[in-house]
């Protein structure tokens, strides 16, 4: 899993079937402080998120096992808003 900011939308009126109903987010990767990594994935939403908040993203096969999207073809999934991040300092 990877944590990520949703920094954007991304509006397709003509997409795969399997894709409709289903809003896709751009969200810009992590580091564990909060700092923007320079990568970013346009991600299928399976949860309602919204722009500037932080979120977790699965990809791979792993984005295709969310019950409502199963088989969907999609790399990058956002299956979780985060609350609260705490990194235990070394």
């Amino acid at each position: 899993m990877l944590l990520g900011r949703v920094i954007g939308t991304v509006v397709a009126t003509r997409k795969a079937d399997s894709l409709v109903g289903g809003k896709l987010l751009i969200v810009r990767y992590l580091e564990l402080d909060g700092k923007p990594k320079g990568s970013f994935d346009v991600c299928l939403d399976t949860v309602g998120a919204g722009a500037g908040e932080t979120v977790l993203v699965v990809k791979g096969s792993s984005a295709r096992m969310v019950e409502a999207f199963k088989n969907c073809p999609t790399d990058a999934s956002i299956i979780a808003i985060v609350d609260h991040v705490e990194v235990d300092s070394p």
